[in-house]
């Protein structure tokens, strides 16, 4: 029997991500509050005298919380895997637009320019044989995009795509054509480092074929 997996997210692309690899995980989306917990967390960062929240902790902040949420409210006995990606550009973070008008005003500071795509992961050993662990890191992946026209990018938009993801782009969708290069990981921009999953599962003692039917 596969060691279980709850995919503490309702993102297609990560859910597709992990079967393209051998696993199907439970899917099972987590109720945080995203807004108030980042609030609390730049507001713990900074009453600690650490300055500003960085976008690649903010991101890790966010996935944690969706793990140990679902681990919390559900009997999963699994490991479950939270997950959670911005788009950093000129040091703002860049989440899902708000509206068609805000992912065409990206589209137009991100052309012809690059920005790290992050991706925080965090596990839950849920399982009563398990460790009981709850550990994370975060995937940070340079991506470079095209210097799209103004036709293209509000043809872009007009699919609705950019308003569904981190950072108003895709990598394995529609937005293909407009990410020229990536430096690092791919699949931590599709939503979910099949790698830096591998690191973490060993840190519980379990091998990433361990969870494939």
């Amino acid at each position: 029997m596969p060691v279980p997996l709850v995919l503490a997210s309702q993102s297609p692309a990560r859910l597709s991500t992990l079967r393209s690899a051998g696993v199907e995980p439970r899917v099972i989306v987590s109720e945080v509050d995203e807004d108030a917990a980042l609030a609390a967390a730049r507001d713990s960062h900074a009453a600690a005298g650490w300055g500003e929240l960085e976008p690649a902790d903010a991101v890790l902040v966010l996935a944690r919380a969706k793990a140990e949420d679902v681990a919390a409210a559900h009997a999963t006995e699994a490991i479950v895997l939270g997950c959670d990606s911005m788009l950093e550009l000129d040091g703002d973070i860049l989440g899902k637009p708000a509206d068609a008008a805000t992912a065409i005003s990206r589209w137009h500071a991100m052309r012809g320019r690059t920005g790290v795509l992050h991706t925080g992961h965090w596990i839950v050993d849920d399982r009563e044989s398990g460790t009981g662990a709850t550990l994370g890191a975060t995937s940070s992946t340079v991506v470079r995009f095209a210097s799209l026209s103004d036709a293209e990018i509000e043809a872009y938009v007009a699919t609705g795509e950019p308003l569904r993801v981190a950072g108003a782009f895709t990598v394995d969708g529609l937005g293909g054509p407009y990410v020229e290069a990536i430096e690092g990981d791919y699949h931590g921009v599709v939503g979910v480092s099949l790698p830096l999953v591998r690191e973490l599962l060993l840190e519980l003692g379990v091998a990433f074929h361990d969870l494939r039917a």
